[in-house]
């Protein structure tokens, strides 16, 4: 990216729609221009768009308050992919080497197979990581590699096909911007804020959402299983709301005085509402405690189900705003037995904006940058009829981002997911945890 242009990213939370402009250089290293935040409304639940005229107004009010921010013109925009549909899905291909010997072309047909595979009911949204095997032994990197046959076993990432169709319509409707590509959410928010050791080692990556809470397990530096716990901090916010407290109120309440872990009962303490009764802290936390031990039963199923459990040497990793609950480290290690590092930004990969970098509920956003590559600044060319004189000239918007005088380039076709190089009341009984919270019906 040179001077003239700027990567633009929108995450489409449920609480907060989050925008960031910032610039990359040669080196990978991210500076950010400008920042910000909307409320969501309604527009989004557990990380899907519900309302696409709502959601489309956001949008365009937070893409003008970066524009002032930053002076100029945003044309196109990456924008994450999230919801409660979104899983891993297992995908092998298998090839006979016929010259004996691996080459690039094998390895780019195996990756065009799981490109095209569409499951049943879904969209493939993403290869996320690969793995493959060459006469049965792992090889990472298999191109020059001799043997007679080759096994690549990848992870994609999938959903259903509406998750992306209310996106086009909601920025469509509301905006004359155009959509340089989707971002996983979940993905981009791992590159941001895991180093390759706990990858390799094995960590749990929980980034604790507003409406969602996303599971990724990594082991031997590859994304083993994805899945979206359809509960978050909101979940939290509403359960408090049962003590007879306006939403608002209650979400003030979880903030501060809310925690995942009390050592001991609480005291009686008066309600920063005046207009609102006594209640006691113990209480507080007893009704937060409930959901997240509903929350981490989810978790720890679900760390099962992936097979690596007992083998994730890096532990848990967490981020997201609703991380930020006091004492949720000690809560998680006490429950799952694992070390817990509470994350944020990389700051070798952000060299300023540190009121960003320390806040986990940026992580994800931050690390849609990583991804971005298009120029998204829509700016203005000098096109000239063919009569001389200046009063000939007429403006166009036009696509470019080095800055250099020349003729715009042919507006590009707005571009399909592009797959990387790799790929809910209570606990009464645990059938009810697990037989049917990951039902896709609220997702609509």
């Amino acid at each position: 990216m040179t001077q003239s242009g700027f990567l633009a990213v929108i995450d489409l939370g449920t609480s907060k729609i989050k925008g960031v402009v910032g610039r990359k250089n040669e080196n990978g290293v991210i500076s950010i221009l400008a920042s910000g935040t909307i409320d969501s409304g309604n527009s989004i639940r557990r990380g899907m768009v519900y309302n696409i005229e709502q959601a489309g107004a956001n949008v365009q009010k937070l893409v003008m308050m970066l524009e002032n921010s930053i002076s100029r013109k945003i044309g196109r925009v990456y924008v994450s992919l999230a919801g409660q549909s979104l899983h891993t899905l297992e995908f092998n291909e298998m090839k006979q080497l016929s010259s004996g010997m691996v080459t690039e072309e094998v390895v780019n047909q195996l990756h065009k197979a799981a490109e095209k595979f569409q499951p049943e009911m879904k969209r493939n949204y993403r290869v996320a990581d690969v793995e493959y095997y060459i006469d049965d032994k792992p090889e990472r990197s298999p191109v020059g590699v001799t043997g007679s046959q080759i096994e690549a076993g990848f992870e994609l990432i999938v959903g259903r096909p509406n998750l992306l169709t209310n996106i086009q319509k909601s920025i469509a409707s509301k905006t004359e911007l155009k959509i340089a590509d989707y971002i996983v959410g979940a993905t981009a928010s791992a590159e941001m804020a895991l180093n390759e050791e706990e990858k390799e080692l094995g960590c749990g990556y929980l980034d604790f959402g507003a409406g969602t809470t996303t599971l990724s397990v990594y082991k031997n530096g590859i994304l083993r299983r994805m899945v979206v716990i359809p509960f978050g901090g909101k979940n939290l916010t509403k359960d408090i709301c049962a003590l007879n407290f306006t939403e608002n109120d209650a979400e003030q309440l979880k903030i501060k005085f809310g925690k995942a872990f009390e050592n001991q009962d609480g005291p009686l303490f008066s309600s920063p509402f005046s207009s609102k009764p006594d209640i006691d802290l113990a209480e507080l936390n007893k009704v937060i405690g409930m959901r997240l031990d509903e929350i981490i039963a989810n978790i720890k199923e679900q760390i099962n189900i992936s097979g690596y459990e007992g083998q994730l040497g890096a532990g848990l990793i967490i981020t997201g705003g609703a991380s930020q609950l006091r004492n949720l480290d000690i809560y998680l290690t006490q429950k799952l037995k694992l070390s817990v590092r509470k994350a944020t930004a990389k700051k070798t990969v952000i060299n300023n904006a540190p009121e960003l970098i320390n806040d986990p509920s940026y992580t994800q956003v931050l690390g849609m940058l990583l991804s971005a590559e298009e120029d998204c600044e829509q700016v203005l060319v000098e096109s000239y009829d063919d009569a001389e004189g200046d009063e000939n000239r007429t403006f166009t918007s036009g696509w470019f981002g080095s800055g250099k005088k020349k003729a715009p380039k042919p507006e590009k076709k707005e571009k399909k997911v592009k797959p990387a190089k790799k790929e809910g009341g209570f606990i009464s009984k645990m059938e009810d945890v697990f037989g049917g919270i990951f039902t896709e019906e609220d997702d609509e």
